[in-house]
C-alpha cells in the first residue's frame, strides 16, 4: 500500500478547509469510503486516483508522494535560482552543488515568512538553530587536513559539539516559547500552494528538502 497517498489526499482537503462531506460528493464516492482513503484503510482505483488529482488541480505523481511539488515534477540544479555564484569553483560535483542551492533556497523562504512574522524573538532562536548548524559543519570540513590550526577556535572541539547541540536544544525550546507567546497576530497561513504560489523553484527547492529530510529521519526511527 502507498504511504504517501493517505497522508497528501488528507492535507490537500485540510489545506483547502474542505470537509469530507463535501469532498465525497464533489468526486461521487461515499463519505465513509473517503474517510478510508484518507486513512489509508483501503486503496483506491486509477479511475479515483485521477478524479482526485483533476479535483485538487496537481498531478498523479504529486499524489502518490513521488514528487514534493504539486505539479509532479522533478527538481534539476538548473530549477533553482542561484543565490551565489561560489558552487562554480572548479571540481564542484553536481550533488553537492544542487544540495546547496536545496539549503540556500531554503533558508531564503525561511527568512521570508519570519521576516512577515515579525517576531524578533523566532527570529533569533531560528538564527541561533541555523548559526550553529553551519559552526558544526565547518569544524567538521575543517578536520579534512590535520595541518589546519586548531587555534582558529576558541572552544575546544569535544566542548564546542556538546555545547552546539545544546545550544540549539535551548533555541528550539526558545522558539517555541515566542510562538506560544504570540497573541493576537497570525502569520499567513502556510500550504503547499501558497508556498509553490509565492516562492515558485525556491519553494520547490524547499518541499525537495523536506522530503529528503524526512527520509533521512526516516531510517532513525
Amino acid at each position: 500500500m502507498n504511504n504517501d497517498f493517505p497522508r497528501i489526499l488528507s492535507l490537500l482537503r485540510s489545506e483547502k478547509h474542505l470537509s469530507q462531506k463535501q469532498v465525497a460528493e464533489d468526486l461521487g464516492i461515499a463519505q465513509a469510503l473517503l474517510s478510508h482513503y484518507e486513512k489509508g484503510k483501503r486503496e483506491c482505483g486509477l479511475d479515483f486516483l485521477v478524479r482526485a488529482a483533476d479535483y485538487y488541480n496537481v498531478s498523479t505523481d504529486y499524489l502518490l508522494g513521488r514528487s514534493p511539488v504539486s505539479a509532479g515534477t522533478f527538481l534539476k540544479e538548473s530549477d533553482i535560482p542561484d543565490s551565489s555564484d561560489t558552487s562554480k569553483a572548479d571540481g564542484f560535483s553536481f550533488s553537492s552543488s544542487l544540495a546547496k542551492k536545496l539549503i540556500i533556497s531554503s533558508i531564503d523562504v525561511i527568512y521570508s515568512i519570519l521576516n512577515k512574522a515579525k517576531n524578533k524573538k523566532l527570529t533569533h532562536s531560528i538564527t541561533t538553530i541555523l548559526s550553529l548548524g553551519i559552526y558544526k559543519s565547518f569544524r567538521l570540513v575543517y578536520k579534512l587536513n590535520p595541518k589546519n590550526d586548531k587555534k582558529l577556535f576558541i572552544v575546544n572541539e569535544e566542548a564546542a559539539f556538546r555545547a552546539a547541540v545544546a545550544g540549539e536544544l535551548i533555541a528550539e525550546g526558545a522558539a517555541l516559547t515566542a510562538i506560544s507567546e504570540t497573541t493576537g497576530v497570525q502569520s499567513d497561513e502556510i500550504t503547499t500552494a501558497s508556498l509553490e504560489s509565492e516562492y515558485n523553484k525556491q519553494a520547490a527547492a524547499l518541499l525537495n528538502l523536506i522530503r529528503n529530510s524526512e527520509n533521512m529521519i526516516k531510517k532513525y526511527e
